[in-house]
């Protein structure tokens, strides 16, 4: 994962800056972003010498676990957001976490996995659309809803298709379809909630680097999260009676062949028992020298197996 530092350069542009000139200082009438890669043991040493933050938020800052949260400290933020990574099969869990400490003038964020979405903000701020961390923070939250968007959207379109190809004859396929799209949802689920409360949370912050514009755009992504988290519910619902859809198939499946086997079994059963008693090796065996005994006892046979079966279809028993 990159590194990068970029600062407004005062004329609606912004400017690559070496993150050991960055420190705690901050451009006149504009602000400087500092991305780290939190698994480089240099970059941390930077954040506990040059960033004259608190030992709690880098602490926050570089830990491995995070929960999307917003919370106020003294005259910043410490913000953790969690969206769709650069590299999907880098990790079992598709969802990556950013940290960000925002202050006026300055915000600070870490990884340890490339975000998707931090590539898209830093385009913006190159080409001059980002002016001030609240622009920063609300940004980043629309550009992460942008990318998690079409992901909920295919698990919808998923359970779709399952629910207009329900079929009997492929229900292990389908279930591990189902499977696979209700855990994912399940996934996203656990962080997409929390994650709409953090950013309604940052919406009403009292700080004077957030513009009302700032506030509006995060009260969309917010409502965009909570769509979200609303449409993975579903999913999971919908994955769940679908489940249970074809296990009742697979049952009905089970239950067909069952009585299929026993319908045979009864119907042989009768036969058996006469084949058996003709074919004991002992005298008195009626028209055991008769030429035409054998092609007697297959059409007796044969008139018992006819009767028994069309019992059976009399009584429809071999109707699904």
């Amino acid at each position: 994962m990159k590194s990068w530092c970029w600062a407004t350069d005062g004329n609606g542009g912004a400017v690559p800056r070496t993150i050991d000139r960055a420190g705690a200082s901050a451009p006149d009438h504009g602000f400087v972003w500092c991305h780290l890669d939190g698994r480089l043991a240099e970059e941390r040493a930077w954040l506990d010498a040059e960033s004259n933050l608190s030992p709690g938020v880098i602490a926050a800052l570089t830990a491995v676990e995070t929960r999307p949260r917003a919370e106020a400290i003294g005259d910043g933020a410490l913000i953790n957001m969690r969206g769709l990574g650069s590299i999907p099969d880098e990790d079992s869990d598709p969802l990556v976490s950013i940290r960000l400490w925002a202050e006026k003038g300055r915000v600070i964020s870490v990884g340890f996995r490339p975000l998707a979405a931090s590539e898209t903000v830093r385009d913006q701020m190159r080409a001059g659309a980002i002016h001030d961390p609240g622009d920063l923070i609300a940004a980043l939250a629309m550009a992460i809803t942008e990318t998690l968007d079409p992901q909920v959207a295919a698990m919808g379109d998923s359970i779709d298709t399952c629910e207009a190809d329900l079929d009997p004859e492929r229900i292990f396929a389908m279930r591990r379809i189902i499977a696979r799209t209700r855990s994912d949802a399940i996934q996203y689920r656990r962080f997409v909630t929390p994650q709409r409360q953090a950013l309604e949370r940052l919406a009403v912050l009292k700080a004077d680097w957030l513009e009302e514009e700032d506030r509006l755009h995060l009260r969309d992504a917010a409502d965009r999260f909570a769509r979200m988290a609303e449409e993975l519910e579903a999913v999971r619902e919908r994955a769940a009676l679908l489940h249970e859809q074809l296990t009742d198939l697979r049952a009905e499946q089970i239950d067909t062949r069952t009585l299929l086997i026993s319908v045979v079994a009864l119907v042989f059963l009768p036969l058996t028992f006469l084949t058996g008693l003709l074919g004991m090796n002992v005298r008195g065996i009626p028209y055991a020298e008769a030429p035409w005994a054998f092609w007697g006892v297959v059409g007796v046979c044969a008139a018992i197996a006819g009767l028994i079966t069309a019992y059976f279809l009399r009584a429809h028993w071999f109707r699904g």
